[in-house]
């Protein structure tokens, strides 16, 4: 079954002599259980797809569907329990003057959620953290702590489809692989569907089972993530992004 569909999804902002069409006819299915990624330069688009999804965006037209339930551009309260989003920057993403508590007990208030504590607790001990972690502020934790508190946050309603930011980008390289790790168990556990946004082959390669390349606005390829570490991408832009991340490594290494 298609978890996540999107059919000539199109989007632009501004109007006449402003108009900027950012997505152009973007086609996309994925599987229930399925890990999706999105790649392609800054500005591609990537986001965009996600924000619509989310809901932040609303002048998109075409056809998006979640479980097989059409979207509207005004989304229902009861979607938000199949779909949450997590964001690039978890330190930017939470409140800062709001407790660990205030910021996993909220959408519980929001949805009529009984048996708050009970679910606090257990969200935290899902993403590796504990209940001495409730009433500490973002400030007090480290930056692999709170994405822990972002993924809890988003996992609290218990959903099904995850939309994934760059949830590592933000990380030290260390603390990406613990967050990497965590979201593979989950994916697992939950039996949870992910499409993530990410400029990091790498992370593709380790978390999702396909790809698509976007480039200004559209799906330029489509392709297994291991094909993709096999160098066996088609298209010439996706070669090209493939090069490029392998000449980052290598710099990166060298100059260690």
């Amino acid at each position: 079954m298609s978890m996540i569909q999107a059919r000539s999804l199109n989007l632009s902002f501004g109007a006449g002599e402003t108009l900027n069409h950012v997505l152009h006819d973007v086609n996309l299915s994925v599987a229930d259980g399925e890990s999706f990624g999105l790649v392609g330069e800054s500005g591609s688009g990537k986001t965009t797809v996600l924000r619509c999804l989310a809901g932040q965006y609303r002048q998109w037209s075409g056809e998006l569907s979640i479980a097989g339930v059409p979207l509207q551009h005004k989304l229902s309260r009861e979607h938000f329990r199949k779909v949450q989003m997590v964001f690039q920057d978890p330190y930017g993403s939470l409140h800062p003057r709001h407790t660990i508590d205030t910021a996993l007990r909220e959408p519980l208030i929001i949805h009529g959620v009984r048996d708050k504590d009970d679910r606090i607790n257990e969200i935290l001990i899902k993403v590796g953290l504990n209940d001495s972690f409730r009433y500490r502020y973002p400030h007090q934790l480290s930056g692999g702590q709170r994405q822990r508190v972002a993924i809890a946050r988003a996992l609290i309603l218990e959903p099904r489809v995850l939309l994934l930011d760059e949830p590592t980008s933000a990380l030290d390289v260390s603390v990406q692989a613990e967050i990497l790790n965590l979201l593979t168990d989950l994916r697992e556990r939950e039996k949870l569907t992910y499409l993530m946004v990410t400029h990091d082959l790498g992370v593709v390669t380790h978390l999702c089972d396909r790809v698509a390349v976007m480039q200004q606005g559209k799906i330029v390829e489509l392709l297994d993530s291991r094909c993709l570490s096999q160098d066996l991408a088609v298209h010439d832009y996706t070669r090209m992004l493939v090069q490029a991340s392998r000449d980052f490594s290598q710099t990166s290494v060298a100059a260690v």
